[in-house]
């Protein structure tokens, strides 16, 4: 008995150099390879490489830390702007969202929507606009109210008027329309100072013009009663084809447009 235990010791200590010498995965090679184990009637000997489970613990993380990484990756690749698109696919799918868009469409929002710099948006515009202006034809590409929108050349804006009206539309009042006039030009205005300009009471004509989104809320005036004041909105400048107020047209002409708002 004394033999047994001495001839199962010095494989143990053998074994346990091997797995120490040849690094992980020793021991799980041993433990697999047939014949590895005792003879028949000795009790199993287990042998435990310290080395060897930790190196293993430590492939096992770095292999979940890659995971992470490489998943993190991949969600900002999603995210990030990436220009894979030609200059001709970005005009042409820019082309194709001003035509769909119901107000003007800025840089941000073709930005956020194609995933590209808006570096790149800006110049696909430029070569756009140049691009599509150049046919001369009865509509051109115009910067509008913050956005771009195809809009109809100023030459044509007579045969253009005849046809609008031609139409039934709902016209502004006469009282809506001078009212509308001393607010684009001297907004931000209060209504006594609207009654001061024209004459007479306006009421009724403000909340038209409010109905119709033309003008809106600037604050009140710091002034005894602090009364409202008013200024036009983006709607007026899309209704009247202005960029910014620093288009707005001589008071004749502003009174012409407006008989079609």
């Amino acid at each position: 008995m004394s033999e047994k235990l001495e001839a199962t010791s010095i494989r143990a200590n053998k074994t346990t150099k091997n797995i120490r010498r040849e690094g992980p995965g020793a021991a799980a090679a041993w433990a697999a390879e047939p014949g590895s184990g005792t003879a028949a009637g000795e009790e199993g000997v287990v042998i435990h490489d310290a080395d060897a489970e930790d190196a293993l613990e430590a492939a096992v993380s770095r292999t979940d830390e890659n995971d992470s990484e490489r998943d993190r990756s991949f969600a900002e690749e999603a995210d990030a702007p990436h220009h894979v698109r030609s200059m001709a696919e970005m005009m042409a799918i820019i082309e194709a969202l001003i035509f769909v868009s119901e107000e003007p469409l800025g840089i941000k929002a073709l930005a956020d929507v194609l995933k590209e710099d808006r570096g790149w948006i800006e110049s696909a515009l430029e070569a756009l606009a140049e691009e599509f202006n150049s046919r001369n034809g009865g509509l051109h590409l115009r910067e509008l109210a913050g956005g771009w929108q195809f809009a109809t050349r100023p030459e044509h804006h007579e045969h253009v008027r005849a046809y609008l009206k031609s139409r039934p539309s709902a016209k502004l009042s006469l009282a809506s329309l001078e009212t509308l006039a001393v607010i684009a030009y001297k907004q931000p205005i209060t209504v006594p100072e609207i009654l001061e300009m024209r004459g007479v009471q306006s009421p009724s004509a403000i909340k038209t013009l409010l109905d119709k989104r033309l003008i809106v809320a600037k604050g009140r005036k710091e002034t005894i009663g602090r009364p409202m004041m008013y200024g036009t909105s983006k709607e007026f400048l899309l209704q009247f084809g202005l960029k910014d107020l620093s288009e707005l047209p001589s008071i004749e002409d502003f009174e012409d447009l407006a008989g079609r708002a």
